[in-house]
């Protein structure tokens, strides 16, 4: 990879601001946490592991920043982390794991508590891009040379610590040196594919066509397309998958078209407490974005909008689950 998405440096947070791609690739740097709760509500940061291991540089950032650590600075913290997105589970699974360490460790001296959560923080990240490549690793043995892959949204390096999660497997495939290809969805209504997978599988010399999101279906008949691969930000106990707006449509399609669909994600995304997707919060967006997306009107005035940042997939509509530790059959193969 040529870029980082994000990185620690003299105890401030450097991240990729990705509302700014393709069209320039812009490095911003904090250590306020307004702003780094902010870079995450805008989408600057985004992606399910980026935001968690955000979350965790900024909870280490700001107490190292304190003239007085104390339960309450620690909680108020993690709340408004927590606060800022609410359907992607590493976000929450990384806050709890800090706070966690903190309480290991919070009658130490306040030097010692900053280091060991600068030192978790830096674990998170470290873990992540291991598993990145694990699941490039796992993913890449249902791959065949020449075969053709969809994907939906971005679930690559941007969207991680690593080299990416769907896109990890494309990125396997190709250091294996199997020559396939990709058509991204281009994602309503932000363009996270066609602003950011296609921009970041271009940069590492993939064979990427972008298409509109209603064209997938036309492609699935003509047998243009041999798998679906799609990242996550939360699955449930029976296999359900929160994952940006569109995704259950390219899983019926694929479905219909007996093509395999697989979910890439790592461990941390799995959500042990929820047993259906029912039970999963889905993130409402400003209706601007569709309305007036990246300053350009499109729709009437005063018109309503709904506008989810995210859909389930069900359990049945999945082939394989490609994990960190392997691969785990869906219901449907």
């Amino acid at each position: 990879m040529n870029f980082k998405t994000l990185e620690l440096s003299d105890n401030k947070l450097i991240w990729i601001d990705q509302t700014r791609l393709p069209m320039e690739l812009v490095y911003k740097t904090s250590d306020n946490l307004d702003e780094m709760i902010n870079a995450i509500k805008q989408l600057e940061v985004r992606g399910a592991p980026a935001i968690g291991i955000a979350a965790a540089y900024a909870l280490a950032i700001t107490v190292s920043k304190s003239k007085k650590i104390k339960d309450s600075l620690i909680k108020k913290i993690a709340d408004e982390l927590k606060a800022s997105r609410p359907t992607a589970v590493n976000l929450f699974w990384a806050v709890d794991r800090m706070i966690e360490k903190y309480n290991n460790v919070k009658s130490a001296s306040e030097n010692e508590i900053v280091d060991t959560l600068f030192a978790e923080a830096i674990a998170i990240h470290d873990e992540d891009a291991k598993m990145c490549q694990a699941i490039g690793l796992h993913g890449s043995e249902l791959i065949n040379d020449g075969d053709t892959i969809l994907t939906h949204c971005n679930a690559g390096a941007l969207a991680t610590g690593g080299i990416g999660t769907a896109l990890a497997v494309i990125y396997t495939c190709k250091e294996q040196g199997k020559n396939i290809k990709v058509y991204a969805d281009e994602t309503r209504p932000l363009l996270q594919g066609a602003r950011l997978t296609a921009w970041e599988l271009q940069q590492n010399g993939i064979d990427v066509t972008l298409i509109t999101d209603n064209t997938a279906g036309m492609l699935m008949r003509q047998g243009k397309i041999n798998h679906v691969i799609v990242g996550a930000d939360r699955v449930t106990n029976r296999g359900d998958v929160a994952n940006k707006i569109g995704t259950y449509s390219v899983a019926v399609l694929a479905k219909e078209n007996n093509i395999p669909f697989y979910v890439a994600l790592p461990e941390s995304t799995y959500d042990r407490t929820l047993e259906s997707g029912d039970e999963i919060i889905i993130e409402e967006r400003s209706p601007l974005e569709v309305t007036k997306g990246f300053g350009n009107q499109t729709a009437p005035n005063d018109i309503k909008v709904y506008s989810p940042a995210f859909d389930i997939t069900p359990a049945e509509y999945i082939s394989y689950y490609i994990t960190d530790k392997g691969l785990t059959k869906g219901t449907r193969v």
